[in-house]
């Protein structure tokens, strides 16, 4: 199971005939195909405690010297107030070695379905695709992880890292001015929710949202989630599991605050450019398309690209398909044009 990226852990079964799916990109099927039927085994609140585990193994920590990679990174661990009332919170930063600041700052949210993952797993893709092709400083943040700790918990700790690390941004470096915020799957959720949150609060503004395949949608009743039920590495059924692991009762609410889930915002008015990334054949493809569209209404910009043939996950399980490179090549195009229309 490759779980060193920051892509939830994958799910379920074999496909389902009974109803018509996209096809799937020819080299991602190769990979999807190579998948255990353990890997491919859905989230369930029965196994997880015991996938949490899998998962921790599988995606180990890399020490600080790891990250470093020979001196060819600056990277070292910060512990900042929490939110009030709750625990300090760990964020990871890593910059090119020797590149003069300030730098723009991509702050990162990891993946993971709320439920697994870490800060410190993502860093060397991130550090290794754009920290010195870009010359910017990234910091992933370690929040806290359901069902121990639910909404907003893990949402607050992000606000707070980020409040810190903007108010010390001349100290470390950092170029308070060209922040990006961004996350895949739950992280991309997170992201949005960050966006929505500094808006309303009027904290640290970012200049742009990466939001790559995020999970944004709590009721988990779109088109796209009943049609690749079974099929894609991340289906309905891990993500229900997810979400009632974040939100408990609160899950399905009408009340729900747009925070928790922002696919249920209704006001996505003055919120900073989106990068949406999402598969052709993936369970968040209709949340992730409605949320671009709800974007432009709204008078803001979006760019927006759903992949052909791409499942939940499938840079990280096929990342020398073609399809991969072209997705990692079309963000990092985004990314320089945000950061150069700032400087």
């Amino acid at each position: 199971m490759d779980l060193t990226d920051d892509t939830p852990s994958p799910g379920p079964g074999p496909a389902s005939t009974a109803r018509d799916v996209p096809p799937f990109d020819p080299e991602l099927a190769v990979a999807l195909g190579g998948l255990t039927q353990e890997a491919r085994a859905p989230f369930t609140p029965e196994n997880l405690a015991e996938r949490r585990k899998q998962d921790a193994a599988a995606r180990p920590r890399p020490t600080l010297q790891e990250l470093r990679a020979g001196g060819r990174f600056e990277v070292e661990e910060l512990r900042v107030p929490g939110p009030p009332g709750g625990p300090d919170v760990t964020l990871v930063s890593g910059r090119p070695a020797g590149v003069p600041g300030p730098l723009p700052l991509l702050y990162y949210m990891h993946g993971g379905g709320l439920v697994t993952g870490n800060a410190w797993s993502v860093l060397p893709r991130l550090l290794r695709e754009w920290a010195v092709t870009l010359e910017l400083a990234v910091v992933s943040v370690e929040y806290r992880l359901a069902p121990g700790a639910r909404y907003p918990a893990a949402l607050e700790d992000c606000y707070a890292g980020l409040v810190r690390v903007a108010a010390h941004a001349a100290e470390r470096g950092f170029d308070a001015g060209r922040v990006v915020v961004g996350g895949k799957s739950a992280g991309g959720g997170l992201a949005a929710a960050l966006a929505l949150l500094t808006r309303d609060r009027g904290g640290p503004a970012p200049i742009g949202q990466l939001l790559l395949c995020p999970m944004l949608d709590d009721r988990n009743d779109t088109f796209s989630s009943h049609q690749m039920a079974g099929v894609d590495t991340w289906d309905r059924t891990s993500n229900a599991t997810a979400w009632q692991a974040a939100l408990g009762e609160r899950r399905g609410a009408a009340d729900l605050p747009p925070y928790a889930a922002p696919a249920r915002a209704t006001d996505l008015s003055g919120l900073p450019p989106a990068y949406v990334e999402v598969g052709s054949a993936e369970t968040l493809r209709d949340e992730d398309v409605a949320y671009a569209q709800a974007l432009w209404r709204a008078g803001g910009q979006a760019e927006l690209h759903v992949w052909p043939g791409a499942f939940h996950g499938f840079d990280t399980f096929a990342p020398k398909a073609a399809l991969s490179q072209d997705a990692r090549d079309a963000r990092t195009r985004w990314l320089r044009r945000i950061l150069a229309q700032t400087r």
